[in-house]
């Protein structure tokens, strides 16, 4: 499941994580074990749950008890929603005890200043951060007058970006418009004007598409850099790729075929630097090989343990 996506997943699983799950000893350690590893494989982040310690009673005089409810959420609503939690109910008719999720939050929305690598391609970028730079600070220690200047220049780019239009409703809208022009060339010439206008707006798209392939560069690595070693889906999706990448799909041979199977792909492998560095033939000792200590020696190697003298 997406992880930067919020939601929750919830209900009556008829299934245990853990024999303390119930009051009494039994339980199938298999589907215990299964249960939690398919949690584990999904992301799954498990919501506390108040009151009750078990949601299911078989409702008899010596009652057993279970714990067969489950509140699932994933990781970008339990950073979003932190407050989040589960209580339990009175039980009425039903041999499961009802719950309530209770949603709230104790992180404030603030906004975090990211500075984006695509904003230098843009024609008054150099202006504005000097602009933002020589703002005037009034502290005598330098370290207060670096971070004053910092802030200054943050302050300035965020109220700068607030005035971009978005990238990508721009590269939409041009898309837009020389579909436009495509249809219409289908239909009569263009004219001059038209003709200059759409060639305008290729190379205005050609500049929007470089910010945006920098956009989502910066993306990529601060994504890698966070989650690129975790045995994550993220990790195996970019091995697949990088094996596909390097993988030799076929080879073609003297006959001009491409052959796509491995044995014969090693063949001609094999057959192709046979040729190239040629085919040497030497005669071993019948009994066994002779090492020189001189060249180890010389090679300030020590003693081989495969050495021995001559017989």
């Amino acid at each position: 499941m997406h992880e930067e996506v919020d939601w929750l997943i919830l209900g009556g699983f008829n299934l245990m994580r853990r024999p303390a799950d119930r009051n009494k000893p039994g339980g199938d350690a298999n589907e215990m074990l299964l249960f939690n590893e398919a949690i584990s494989a999904l992301g799954l982040v498990e919501l506390p749950l108040y009151g009750r310690k078990f949601t299911w009673s078989n409702k008899q005089q010596s009652p057993l008890l279970e714990r067969l409810d489950w509140f699932f959420s994933s990781i970008s609503w339990t950073n979003n929603f932190s407050g989040t939690s589960v209580f339990t109910l009175t039980m009425e008719t039903s041999d499961h005890v009802p719950c309530l999720v209770f949603v709230t939050t104790d992180i404030p929305n603030g906004l975090v200043f990211r500075f984006e690598n695509y904003w230098m391609q843009q024609e008054n970028f150099l202006q504005i951060v000097q602009h933002g730079w020589s703002i005037p600070v009034h502290h005598s220690d330098a370290a207060e007058r670096i971070t004053a200047k910092f802030k200054n220049l943050r302050r300035v780019l965020r109220s700068w970006q607030s005035q971009l239009s978005s990238l990508k409703a721009n590269i939409h809208n041009f898309k837009l418009i020389m579909s436009f022009m495509g249809l219409l060339e289908e239909f009569r010439d263009l004219s001059m004007q038209e003709w200059n206008f759409r060639s305008i707006l290729q190379d205005r798209l050609i500049h929007l598409l470089k910010q945006q392939r920098t956009y989502w560069k910066q993306r990529g690595n601060i994504r890698w850099v966070t989650t690129g070693d975790a045995g994550s889906k993220f990790f195996h999706a970019n091995a697949t790729i990088r094996h596909k990448k390097k993988f030799i799909t076929f080879l073609e041979d003297q006959n001009g075929t491409h052959q796509s199977n491995h044995s014969v792909k090693a063949i001609l492998f094999w057959e192709s630097y046979k040729e190239r560095l040629g085919q040497s033939e030497f005669q071993a000792n019948a009994t066994r090989f002779k090492f020189s200590l001189t060249g180890f020696r010389r090679f300030g190697l020590p003693r081989s343990p495969f050495h021995s003298s001559e017989n």
